[in-house]
């Protein structure tokens, strides 16, 4: 083989294992400055829930904070805020729904008829309507867009993984054995991607008696402080189980919680450096 085909042959084989950069753009009235994915390795953990309250902390430090929630078919987000009015389009695009204190949300529950009807569509759907939830919402200018991800690895993380230019994701996990396995997965499939990972909350650490305010660990002793020295990974925060926090939830009047739970969390994602252009995930 002559150094001609043989220069040929040798950039084909790059480019068979270079890996690819799916990203798609925002819409064209979109200008977000950074882009944190909330992720776990399983559901129940309470994901929805700390995307709720990073994206509650980071608008009370005076920060435009949107929310994208990509559970398609478990979205919990609306809820929480009290959003039952639908999402509107206009001639641009999609417009994304406000909480009382202004943050902008865009979920499947705002654009179904009924509220409680099931999503019952397969993965490319699911995935497309992320998509859509990306370049067809009028974000306009945030600070911050959190997207409240699915549990595990499937075609929906991957799609955000793939196609939106996230900075970086924070793991959610509990304090059971299983949490070294839940954030082993999502640590490495964020690592396959090329996605930086920001640190780790843990929820439903502990329970605080209203008696004599001693510290229950209702789930057993947590392993989230050496699986994160394992992982090299600060923990931005430990939440407990809270009653007030689930009945403000359950009431949709998160925005009246009055516990500074991960101000602390966001405090620490403030600082983060943005993500270079070139780290895009695959």
């Amino acid at each position: 083989m002559d150094k001609q085909n043989a220069a040929a042959a040798e950039k084909s084989r790059e480019e068979r294992v270079k890996p690819q950069d799916f990203r798609v753009p925002a819409n064209e009235y979109s200008n977000i400055k950074k882009i944190i994915g909330v992720v776990s390795g399983k559901g129940g953990v309470g994901k929805s829930l700390v995307t709720a309250l990073l994206a509650l902390q980071m608008s009370r430090k005076g920060k435009q904070v949107g929310i994208l929630d990509a559970d398609i078919t478990g979205p919990s987000i609306p809820k929480m805020f009290g959003l039952h009015k639908k999402a509107v389009t206009c001639e641009n695009g999609i417009l994304p729904e406000f909480t009382r204190d202004r943050i902008r949300v865009i979920s499947i529950n705002l654009l179904l008829e009924e509220e409680d009807a099931p999503v019952v569509w397969r993965g490319p759907l699911l995935s497309g309507v992320v998509k859509q939830f990306w370049t067809d919402v009028l974000w306009e200018n945030l600070d911050y867009l959190f997207v409240d991800m699915p549990p595990g690895t499937g075609d929906v993380p991957l799609t955000v993984f793939q196609t939106l230019p996230l900075d970086g994701i924070v793991v959610v996990a509990s304090p059971q054995d299983l949490v070294q396995l839940i954030v082993r997965k999502a640590y490495r499939m964020a690592k396959t991607m090329n996605i930086p990972i920001l640190g780790i909350v843990e929820n439903m650490g502990y329970l605080k008696c209203p008696d004599c305010g001693r510290q229950i660990n209702i789930f057993g002793e947590s392993r989230l402080d050496e699986v994160a020295v394992d992982l090299e990974l600060p923990v931005l925060g430990k939440l407990p189980v809270d009653p007030e926090l689930s009945r403000l939830c359950d009431e949709g009047r998160l925005e009246d919680l009055t516990a500074p739970y991960l101000v602390t969390a966001a405090a620490m994602l403030d600082t983060t450096e943005q993500r270079k252009p070139e780290q895009g995930g695959y």
